[in-house]
């Protein structure tokens, strides 16, 4: 019997892996090496979508993901972390252009939520644009996607689990797991602390490769930095996630702006610092894309560490030779965790996910 369940990171995966499993009657203790939303989850563009994702099976585990903060957000209406106000995008060359035909061709087939809208169409909905920037037609709109604030909902997913009993000890690095007779016993942390497990769930994002091998398993992981650039406040009307060539970029609360763009991802230094030049490229593609953008200045700049899976594709559910081990481990967390964690719960105190999980366990993944 599941009773003692160590939930490692308290991230999106962990806040939301402790939420479920709290809920559900177990006794939860969360562990992280800094503070909750302080790693990857606090510097994410945060993107809630199945835009073009393949194979089928990531698409609806990912369509299930944003249903899932649909209902939380219904439950929660006080939240005001989910932001479900659409994405468009659009191409600036032929070859672009078709990409994104396929895209939105591919999606419609799955059912998915997706149109085309003119320049004026987009203009109506998003009037600070330069009309200039934007093509006369043949510009992607996604309705049912958006963004989440990360922080406000791993607050929230904490506070439910804490409020049911569960223990969140942070500053606290695992640095060991002891496994005896094919199981997972002891969880060791740095500050000498030894945890009894029943479970373990690696919700450690980047760090999940390091936690894995603690338990003698190899998961391989791709990790890339994602930068992140973040405006002062200023007076422009920006209501959706905006994928132009030049710059993504969306609302951040109090009439801040956040952008990225793929190109600035690899002006990360050795040092973890991004060259300056970049950064004001990236904010005068916003400025060119969004005029009123010139009277914003940089004020912040961060980097986080993408938790990619070795073949792009979640790592979820239990281990087939260490029952007691689970993995929460994902890209576009953002999108799947609440969802998936809530999967991985359950598979941890006992229910059967297979239909849903199969696609996605560790096992996949094992070198012949």
């Amino acid at each position: 019997m599941v009773e003692n369940v160590v939930v490692v990171g308290a991230g999106v995966y962990g806040a939301a892996v402790a939420a479920s499993l709290a809920r559900r009657g177990a006794c939860v203790a969360v562990v992280d090496a800094g503070a909750p939303a302080s790693g990857t989850s606090g510097a994410t563009f945060s993107w809630t979508n199945s835009c073009g994702k393949q194979p089928r099976s990531y698409h609806d585990l990912s369509v299930a993901g944003m249903e899932a903060h649909r209902r939380l957000a219904a439950e929660v209406p006080h939240g005001r972390w989910y932001h479900e106000s659409g994405n468009l995008e659009w191409a600036d060359d032929d070859a672009e252009r078709e990409q994104l035909r396929r895209k939105v061709d591919g999606v419609l087939q799955y059912g998915y939520d997706a149109r085309w809208l003119s320049r004026a169409e987009v203009l109506r909905l998003e009037p600070d644009i330069d009309p200039a920037e934007l093509p006369p037609d043949e510009i992607a709109y996604f309705p049912r996607e958006g963004w989440i604030e990360p922080a406000p909902l791993i607050a929230h997913l904490v506070s439910t689990a804490v409020g049911r009993g569960a223990e969140v000890i942070q500053n606290d690095a695992v640095t060991g797991l002891e496994v005896a007779g094919g199981m997972v016993r002891t969880v060791r942390l740095a500050s000498g602390r030894r945890l009894v497990a029943d479970a373990v769930v690696n919700c450690a994002g980047p760090q999940a490769g390091q936690i894995a091998e603690l338990a003698g398993l190899a998961l391989p992981m791709r990790n890339m930095p994602g930068v992140l650039v973040y405006t002062s406040p200023v007076a422009v009307s920006v209501s959706r996630v905006v994928h132009a060539p030049r710059v993504h970029l969306r609302p951040d609360g109090a009439g801040r702006l956040l952008l990225h763009t793929p190109d600035i991802d690899g002006a990360v230094g050795a040092s973890g610092t991004v060259e300056q030049q970049a950064v004001d490229e990236v904010l005068e593609a916003g400025r060119s894309l969004y005029p009123g953008l010139r009277a914003a200045t940089v004020q912040d700049v961060r980097v986080g560490e993408r938790p990619i899976p070795g073949d792009g594709l979640p790592v979820l559910g239990r281990v087939a030779e260490l029952p007691n081990f689970f993995f929460a481990v994902s890209h576009s967390g953002a999108t799947l965790s609440l969802h998936a964690g809530d999967l991985v719960a359950a598979e941890v105190l006992g229910g059967d996910q297979d239909g849903a999980l199969a696609p996605f366990r560790f096992e996949r993944l094992r070198l012949p």
